[in-house]
């Protein structure tokens, strides 16, 4: 083995070592998680879906309860938010325009 092999061994071994460094960063900074859940959804092969459900408002009534209005497909819905359980609140269907 010379000297030419030794340090192709080296420099092989630092590539390998630098792009699992990289691979560790992006797992830890949560830039891999973020990628490939873009991979499962298409992202990026450039499909994108329209959502059905957002937030549309919330108010906090104290530390353990909120109500959290929500549009879905056209519709919005009230819930009530506790600490151990969720509740659809009555009230009139209007969609939205």
């Amino acid at each position: 083995m010379d000297v030419v092999d030794a340090a192709r061994y080296i420099a092989a071994l630092a590539v390998v070592l630098g792009l699992l460094g990289l691979l560790a960063l992006g797992a830890r900074q949560g830039w891999l998680a973020s990628f490939l859940s873009g991979v499962s959804r298409g992202a990026l092969a450039g499909v994108k879906r329209e959502r059905r459900m957002r937030v549309v408002e919330t108010l906090v009534l104290d530390p353990r309860r909120r109500i959290v209005i929500v549009e879905i497909d056209g519709k919005e819905k009230a819930l009530l938010l506790g600490a151990s359980d969720e509740t659809l609140l009555p009230h009139d269907e209007r969609p939205t325009p």
